[in-house]
């Protein structure tokens, strides 16, 4: 993968730069702002882009607002973005244009096995979304209607698909069969109203698109 990474705390984006390249990826520029992530991705057209959420001038949400952008006008280039703390604001839209986006804590990235494997998902046009990201999604005071229909089962089902996770994936993490899942993920589709896909990802975006709309 050719990857740019914008983060402004220069320990962390050259420890984010010397993971992936030991990999075996290209980070082909690392900057610390915004403004000048726009312009590197404009200029490299990579297949990833790192960037913080929050980065100079305000350090509010200038890396979630890049990251549309980007997806807008490079829609060649995925985007992970990384953050201290969950914050949803623009997180459902960009998971709703398309695939190619991830959205995961920084602590994550100390487990370099979970956040190369995310890196890899994402620029293949998947997502991943962290768990504690996904809980804030689904929380109870969004499980109205059909979500409230759901067991305790389908909620746990619900949220690996919403990580981005693949049937074999979830039955792994649950320890239950490939077939099980299969049967749980129906019933969740078919409560939420939504139609069966064999595209995993488009799979992700319907859930998320449905959770948007039932948000208060």
């Amino acid at each position: 993968m050719r990857i740019v990474i914008a983060e402004d705390t220069v320990l962390l984006r050259e420890g984010l730069a010397g993971l992936l390249e030991d990999a075996g990826h290209e980070v082909v520029a690392r900057v610390g702002d915004a403004e000048a992530l726009l312009a590197v991705v404009a200029e490299h057209e990579p297949d990833l882009a790192v960037v913080d959420v929050r980065m100079p001038p305000d350090y509010e949400d200038e890396g979630m607002r890049a990251a549309a952008d980007i997806r807008r006008e490079h829609p060649g280039t995925a985007v992970l973005v990384l953050s201290q703390h969950v914050e949803t604001r623009h997180a459902l839209e960009l998971v709703s244009a398309g695939g190619g986006f991830g959205y995961l804590l920084k602590d994550r990235v100390l487990d370099v096995d979970d956040f190369l494997d995310a890196a890899r998902r994402v620029c293949d046009g998947g997502s991943a979304l962290d768990p504690e990201v996904v809980a804030t999604l689904v929380s109870p005071k969004r499980q109205e209607n059909a979500l409230a229909e759901l067991t305790p089962r389908e909620q746990e089902v619900l949220a690996l698909m919403a990580e981005g996770r693949t049937n074999a994936a979830i039955a792994k993490r649950l320890w239950l069969t490939e077939r099980t899942v299969e049967t749980h993920v129906r019933s969740v589709l078919s409560k939420l109203g939504l139609a069966i896909s064999g595209d995993d990802h488009r799979r992700v975006l319907a859930v998320l698109t449905y959770l948007r709309a039932s948000a208060v």
